[in-house]
């Protein structure tokens, strides 16, 4: 008799304690940490929104998400930098990238005693990065600072060890106002460093940042505000000194011009209010999807991440979309095709 009523019994308490069971269709992506500390907030909010859908994200860095995407390892890829020709070309099939939101990298810096608010222009910056500034109290650096006494210290120059859309938006920036540094290094994922040492994701250069004194590192605006580091002002295009925020990271967009693969930088945009390190960020899929389920579920995601989500972007000192890329990516995401 025990043996009878006894699955039902279990089956009946677990219903009544945990509500009705949902099946849940599985989504892998792989990517961006720049973005991370967001979309880990999307998928726990979506998942509520729509609780048949559940996600897997690793936070890898761009560069392999978007191997992994063109290995067709996971259903979606998330990259700072938009992918190359030669990396659209090596996917076996189309692919679409979406804005997701726009971001701010800082340069942030481990001064023991030092609690004030650096100034830093692009080709300073370079120089540091080039190894041609090894000290903390460099001339060129103390005449942007007038007034601040710089320690005797050596620079611990530090930057990205992995695949990565944060090193492309940071050398993007310094190709743009560097000649040294375009000749030299170049801009893209992963390059050849000339000084330095190398932390994975955004978390690790922030660590490494925090834990070393005399660092000097790159990383997206929220993992400074998170672990309490102080990050340099900067001279943009226009030559106004700017400081990260929703505010200048979005004049930077406003400057853009998008084209119709929304394939852009916005790095040292030309508006006097725009911040010089700032960018959007993409999640990417294939047009042509080859699960109904979820393809459907992908769908059905961007189109709430483009409008509904957006409002959890500030919080975070993302930078929502403006309406008019949104626009675009809503008439973009009816040509993804679900078996």
């Amino acid at each position: 008799m025990f043996k009878r009523i006894c699955l039902p019994v279990i089956l009946l308490l677990t219903l009544l304690a945990g509500g009705p069971v949902h099946a849940q269709t599985l989504i892998n992506g792989a990517g961006a940490t720049f973005p991370y500390p967001l979309y880990s907030k999307w998928f726990d909010v979506y998942t509520k929104v729509n609780p048949a859908v559940r996600f897997n994200y690793q936070s890898i860095g761009s560069g392999g998400g978007i191997k992994q995407l063109i290995n067709r390892t996971v259903d979606f890829g998330a990259s700072d930098a938009p992918m190359s020709d030669q990396q659209l070309a090596d996917a076996p099939a189309r692919l679409f990238h979406f804005p997701t939101v726009l971001g701010g990298v800082v340069i942030t810096y481990n001064l023991p005693g030092f609690a004030g608010k650096l100034r830093m222009t692009g080709p300073i910056i370079a120089d540091i990065y080039l190894g041609k500034i090894t000290k903390w109290n460099d001339p060129a650096l103390a005449k942007l600072n007038p007034g601040i006494k710089l320690p005797d210290t050596d620079m611990v120059v530090c930057h990205r060890s992995d695949g990565s859309g944060t090193t492309y938006i940071f050398t993007d920036y310094l190709s743009k106002v560097s000649p040294a540094w375009r000749s030299r290094v170049g801009r893209d994922t992963s390059v050849r460093w000339p000084a330095g040492l190398g932390g994975k994701g955004n978390e690790g250069v922030s660590a490494l940042v925090e834990q070393t004194p005399g660092a000097i590192g790159y990383v997206e605006l929220i993992y400074a505000v998170n672990n309490k580091l102080p990050y340099a002002e900067l001279q943009n295009h226009a030559g106004a000194w700017i400081d990260a925020s929703l505010k200048s990271i979005t004049a930077a967009a406003g400057s853009a011009k998008m084209p119709p693969d929304f394939r852009t930088s916005i790095t040292d945009a030309p508006g006097v209010d725009a911040y010089p390190l700032s960018s959007f960020t993409y999640l990417l899929v294939y047009q042509k999807q080859t699960d109904a389920t979820k393809g459907k579920a992908i769908v059905g995601f961007l189109q709430w991440m483009m409008t509904t989500g957006q409002q959890y972007a500030p919080a975070l000192h993302y930078a929502p979309l403006p309406a008019t890329v949104v626009q675009a990516e809503e008439a973009q995401l009816k040509h993804v095709t679900v078996p």
